[in-house]
């Protein structure tokens, strides 16, 4: 199957052949059809699969032909980055259609966007800016044909699930509807039962991580992270490396503290103004930054294919945050590898993780560290009491080795 079997029209499929695309991923091969079909759609994928072609086209194709200069399909999404990577896939993709989009959140002037809003086909909204433009009569969402709502899980994590239900009040009730969501708690398969209305269900990848990805766990006393951290960076051969941390202050002091160390990097976190965060995504997309440190939320809509590693310097709190973090590295049939920094309290999320991993990451120590070293102000190092199975540099290697991998790209 090539994307010529989709029969888009003309300027739309020239736009597909420009951006270089040949072969659709599964989800684009499965949802495409649908979506062009005019069916609601309920799209279980994760972050990797290349689920944003696979609205943006139909969309694209649906418009072409049409009045333009009003709002006829509405994206929601949990954060700026992710808007805004959704706007320049439109952007890219409809670089041959007349189609105008533009991406509508928080933290920069409303009034260029209000004179925008005027005369766009596609909007691209985070819910809170939305409901903003809502309020001030400065978005007129009356001719809306199609909705779409992408990494639903991650907005109800995010706690948006009241402001889409205010949001879909001001819809008109006939118009299609997509939901994409890697996951399916009980919260986001209510929502999809009240707004789709005989859904196709389109399902790619859900529990499984990348098979370009490999994966290793290094158990470590908290007060040695940052240490280990500088010490396995100095002993990998790192390209582009994602580090994810719990907390924005953690991710703003660990950017300072390799900065100190002489690596090129930045942080990516919500009390950055916007302007401050697009140069980051930026510097670290085209090299000026060898490593971004980044929370979950921040970090999702970071579309670089060519991560290296990712590093978990805190342990996600989901198995799931976990599939997603790691989806960050090993796209398009790249190698990637993963390590995640593991203390004590971490075992229940270890146990998690492996579970859906499939088998039991191989833990690993390097030989060259003292993980005795003893906490500022206390008596001794907090001890991580599970026994790793692999040292490295010089690295010993347990006969028991296990790798898990998996496939994954956007």
């Amino acid at each position: 199957m090539n994307f010529e079997t989709f029969n888009f029209h003309p300027s739309v499929a020239a736009g597909v052949a420009a951006a270089g695309y040949e072969i659709p991923t599964p989800i684009q091969a499965r949802a495409i059809p649908q979506v062009l079909n005019g069916r609601d759609v309920m799209g279980l994928a994760q972050t990797g699969t290349g689920k944003t072609a696979a609205f943006v086209l139909p969309i694209l194709n649906r418009l072409m032909g049409r009045k333009h200069g009003c709002v006829r399909a509405l994206i929601i999404a949990p954060t700026r980055e992710l808007a805004e990577q959704i706007h320049q896939a439109i952007e890219t993709l409809g670089r041959k259609t007349r189609i105008r989009s533009v991406s509508v959140y928080g933290g920069v002037g409303i009034n260029p966007q209000i004179q925008k809003l005027k005369h766009s086909d596609i909007v691209i909204a985070c819910p809170g800016r939305l409901l903003d433009h809502i309020g001030r009569h400065s978005i007129d969402l009356s001719q809306l044909e199609v909705l779409v709502i992408d990494e639903a899980d991650q907005m109800f994590d995010m706690g948006f699930m009241p402001d889409i239900r205010r949001i879909l009040k001001h819809l008109p009730r006939k118009r299609q509807t997509l939901l994409f969501s890697a996951t399916m708690p009980r919260e986001i398969r209510r929502l999809a039962g009240d707004i789709l209305r005989d859904p196709a269900t389109v399902q790619v990848g859900i529990t499984a991580p990348a098979d370009t990805v490999s994966h290793a766990l290094y158990p470590v006393a908290q007060h040695l992270k940052t240490a280990l951290l500088l010490k396995l960076l100095g002993n990998t051969n790192t390209k582009s490396v994602l580090v994810f941390t719990r907390t924005k202050h953690r991710a703003k002091s660990l950017g300072k503290k390799l900065v100190a160390a002489g690596y090129r990097s930045a942080s990516l976190q919500g009390n950055l103004s916007q302007t401050r965060r697009q140069a980051a995504l930026d510097g670290f997309r085209d090299g000026t930054f060898q490593i971004l440190v980044a929370t979950d939320i921040a970090a999702r809509g970071i579309d670089v294919t060519r991560i290296s590693h990712v590093i978990n310097y805190d342990i996600p709190s989901t198995p799931e945050a976990y599939i997603h973090r790691i989806g960050r590295t090993g796209r398009a049939t790249r190698s990637g590898e993963a390590f995640t920094l593991i203390t004590g309290e971490d075992k229940d999320m270890v146990r998690a993780i492996n579970r859906i991993i499939g088998s039991e990451i191989e833990q690993r120590t390097l030989s060259a560290f003292d993980y005795g070293s003893t906490a500022p102000n206390r008596k001794g190092p907090s001890q991580w009491t599970g026994k790793p199975k692999r040292e490295l540099s010089g690295v010993k290697k347990s006969r028991n080795k296990t790798k898990s991998r998996s496939k994954f790209f956007i």
